[in-house]
């Protein structure tokens, strides 16, 4: 036995060499430049195939948030402006204003692209720079495949994300013309040199050719929206790109302009609509949050802000209840002037909303009613006023208070349409008679217009109806025994209540009374009547007020109610006093409100000025503001703490105007990650037996893109119009082919020339990708055009006729699917194409 024993250890040990690995050279372990790091010639394929997969996705995140801190640099450096005079616009008035140095559009082919696709150019790069200047798959085929992600899915999710009733088309159509023709030529430029020009070999003059296109595209495109080929001159065109902010308009919130006088305007506008029940706090949050929403957010503000939605990061908004928010929206108006956007202003409310009969206001007949249960239905009428000759489409939403959507009333989105000569709509909702006792509940309806239609909204714009089961026609008095409002108001709107029943129309007579104030002088007075329709239950008294700019004590007057009719009956509260006081009593409180907004302004800035504030940010969950942290958040934070803290070591973007953040960022860490990526790529697809191209334009192509996906979709949403979501798409697309693969092609060319060589770009599978993406290309661009010019669409290239959005979308998506498919059969070699 010992010698059997004996013998079998000696056949093992002689036999061990035969089994042993070469840790030098296993499977697979020859294809990155930095990994493998660890010897895994013992772990397991499918334990190294699962670990390498892991990884890959783990830097995905990576890429994103370093990309966040590139992305900022880049705003940084294109949103730098220099103060000129000049002669403001139909006067002889000389202002400074403030110029952007950088163009949109040379900012977006150039920076923009950079930031946005700088993974998949580094990674071509890399892959040349790996293979010892010779062609490789993952790189350039990672720039087809996040081409056909890019055009096809993001633009298919933007189509249908643009809620029901809302279109969104591309503004700049010019260069967006120029970038959607480049980004196909791009493409069709490629077949030519892989396939028809010297099969398989990229020439010198090729690849400088290639190269070249970059600058051509950056100059056509700026060319065109400068509109210099056209024969019109176009003032207004010239200073469309200045980004002007005369000093003297104080009406609006802007970035960077927040002073005491703005400020004021906005806490008198907003105090009016919210009954001056706002604290400080309340009223800075808004004016934060309006000075948020008048920026102009391009590419990168809405990049940054959905890779910190993804990872947790400290997110670039103001956090307000929806309170609020309709405190908000019910104050904003829209001022149109001609040839010019539509900017959100903070209008004086003593101000004519239709300007004159220049547009359409729309707004409730009175801003509650109330309907018994048992009745089944209620009917909100809807006025417009000002100009009426024109036809206005509006919108109209129901939203819950304590009534509930379905067992309570038949929840209702919808728009109506005021054609030509018609000022009065009426909006019919169902109200649900459960037979059962319940107390008095209400529910809202929200009006919206397109500030394209030419129209605004009125005061208003919010209706609350109340579900009752009184049919008595109800007492009337004020809702308060005295009212305050600022000289500057222009308006006392003074509300009159119709309680314990609203059946029926009755009306009361009301009438001013002179006090401190003086009729004619510091108000206009008078008498009037005030009636309410069946279910109306609050209608306002309005009363004029002079603002005599003088600094003057409190005066009041009173109004009071008489002779109701219609079975109406009077309550306790017939007397109200209004006062009048001077806003000068109000300076502390906009000295606080001021102080608030400036710390809320902090809070919006795109990234920390100095190192100490970026570890604050990259250390906590949601970048410190716990309240508004959700469970994912702390998730994500958790997963990526690493990344953040190793990327909070790059300099602030305050230094060197920026580039010193940009060049760390991009050579340093994206430039490390990007050769860890391709790495773990074409090592994953070594293990699995998965061919570079078909990894590239799955795996690879949607990692680096997913952040775009849901930026774009983001911008979709909140922007007017849809350049920032998808009209960077085809010059990004094109910039990748330029930039991405000129410039390492022409690298490798070069160093080939110097060897006496050419350098061998084989077409393969690269070649059909191309080909087969070009062709779905050309049929998105048709089917966005199509949109744009056929009514049945919208005429718009986002939003529009519910079931045409969703069909586009999905058209979208079956051409990415396809192209997906065939270049998998292709590689594969189930399809054979001769080329």
């Amino acid at each position: 036995m010992a010698n059997t024993t004996i013998s079998s250890l000696l056949n093992q040990t002689t036999a061990a060499p035969e089994t042993c690995v070469n840790v030098a050279n296993y499977f697979c372990s020859d294809k990155g430049i930095i990994l493998p790091i660890f010897v895994e010639a013992t772990w397991p394929i499918g334990l190294r195939a699962f670990l390498y997969l892991f990884a890959m996705l783990y830097c995905f995140m990576g890429v994103a948030i370093i990309a966040d801190v590139f992305m900022c640099s880049i705003e940084v450096i294109t949103s730098k402006t220099k103060t000129i005079s000049m002669v403001k616009p139909g006067t002889d008035i000389v202002e400074e204003v403030e110029v952007r140095i950088w163009n949109d559009t040379v900012a977006n082919l150039t920076l923009m692209a950079l930031g946005s696709s700088a993974p998949e150019i580094l990674l071509s790069i890399v892959g040349i720079i790996k293979t010892g200047f010779k062609s490789e798959e993952l790189g350039p085929s990672t720039i087809v495949g996040s081409a056909a992600f890019n055009l096809l899915v993001i633009t298919g999710v933007c189509v249908s994300s643009i809620p029901t009733g809302e279109i969104r088309r591309i503004k700049a159509v010019k260069v967006f013309a120029v970038t959607a023709f480049f980004s196909i030529f791009a493409y069709a430029w490629l077949y030519i040199v892989l396939v028809l020009n010297t099969k398989d070999v990229m020439d010198l003059w090729e690849a400088i050719v290639t190269f070249m296109f970059f600058p051509i595209l950056v100059i056509l495109a700026y060319i065109a929206d400068k509109d210099y080929c056209s024969r019109r001159v176009d003032v207004e065109k010239e200073t469309d790109h200045l980004e002007l902010e005369y000093s003297g308009a104080v009406t609006e919130l802007k970035p960077g302009h927040v002073n005491k006088q703005s400020v004021s305007e906005f806490v008198k506008e907003i105090s009016k609509y919210s009954g001056g029940k706002l604290s400080p706090e309340e009223a800075a949050k808004l004016a934060a949050l309006k000075i948020q929403e008048n920026e102009k957010h391009d590419r990168s503000w809405y990049r940054v802000n959905a890779t910190r939605w993804l990872v947790g990061g400290r997110k670039v908004s103001v956090n307000v209840n929806n309170s609020l928010k309709e405190k908000l929206e019910g104050s904003q108006v829209y001022e149109k002037a001609k040839n010019k956007d539509e900017v959100p202003l903070i209008i004086d409310s003593a101000s004519d909303l239709s300007q004159g009969g220049t547009f359409s206001v729309v707004e409730f007949s009175a801003s509650s009613c109330a309907v018994m249960e048992s009745q089944g239905t209620v009917e909100v009428s809807v006025l417009r006023s000002g100009r009426t000759n024109t036809r206005v489409p509006f919108r109209y939403e129901t939203i819950d208070g304590t009534a509930e959507a379905g067992s309570d009333y038949i929840p209702q989105k919808d728009v109506l349409v005021f054609e030509p000569g018609e000022s009065m709509k009426n909006i019919k909702i169902v109200i649900v008679d459960d037979n059962q006792w319940e107390a008095d509940e209400t529910f809202f309806v929200k009006l919206s217009v397109d500030p394209d239609s030419g129209a605004v909204l009125g005061r208003k714009s919010i209706n609350e109806i109340t579900i009752i089961n009184d049919d008595d026609p109800g007492v009337l008095d004020f809702t308060k025994p005295s009212f305050i409002f600022k000289e500057s108001a222009g308006i006392a709107s003074v509300p009159v209540q119709r309680t314990k029943g609203s059946d029926g129309v009755i009306s009361v007579k009301w009438k001013t009374k002179d006090m401190r104030a003086v009729n004619g002088r510091d108000y206009v007075g008078g008498e009037g009547m005030l009636e309410f329709q069946h279910g109306e239950t609050e209608k306002n008294i309005d009363i004029q007020i002079f603002d005599d700019k003088d600094f003057e004590k409190d005066e009041d007057f009173m109004v009071e109610l008489s002779d109701a009719a219609g079975g109406a009956m009077i309550g306790r509260q017939r007397r109200t006093v209004i006062t009048i006081v001077n806003d000068d009593e109000y300076n502390g409180l906009v000295d606080r409100v001021l102080t608030i907004v400036n710390v809320n302004m902090d809070h919006l800035q795109l990234a920390s000025s100095t190192w100490g504030g970026q570890f604050r940010d990259a250390m906590n969950v949601n970048g410190g503001d716990v309240e508004n942290a959700t469970t994912m958040d702390y998730v994500m934070h958790f997963l990526t703490f690493g990344w953040k803290v190793m990327f909070a070591l790059t300099p602030p973007v305050n230094f060197l105007g920026g580039w010193l953040t940009f060049l760390v960022s991009l050579m340093g860490f994206i430039f490390l990650l990007t050769v860890i990526i391709s790495d773990l790529a074409t090592t994953f697809g070594c293990l699995i037996d998965l061919e570079d191209n078909i990894t590239a334009i799955t795996l690879v192509a949607m990692g680096t893109s997913l952040p775009d996906l849901f930026a774009s979709r983001t911008a979709a949403k909140a922007e007017k119009y849809a350049d920032a979501s998808i009209g960077n798409v085809t010059g990004s697309n094109s910039v990748n082919v330029f930039l991405g693969l000129g410039l390492p092609w022409l690298i490798a060319s070069i160093y080939w020339e110097a060897q006496g060589e050419k350098f061998a770009v084989p077409a393969g599978s690269l070649a059909f990708s191309v080909m087969a993406y070009s062709i779905c290309a050309i049929l998105c661009i048709i089917l966005l055009v199509i949109r744009r010019i056929v009514p049945a669409f919208g005429r718009a290239e986002l939003g529009g006729t519910p079931s045409l959005k969703y069909f586009s979308s999905f058209l979208m998506a079956m051409l990415w699917v396809l192209y997906i498919v065939l270049a998998i059969l292709e590689t594969k070699k189930v399809i054979v194409v001769p080329l």
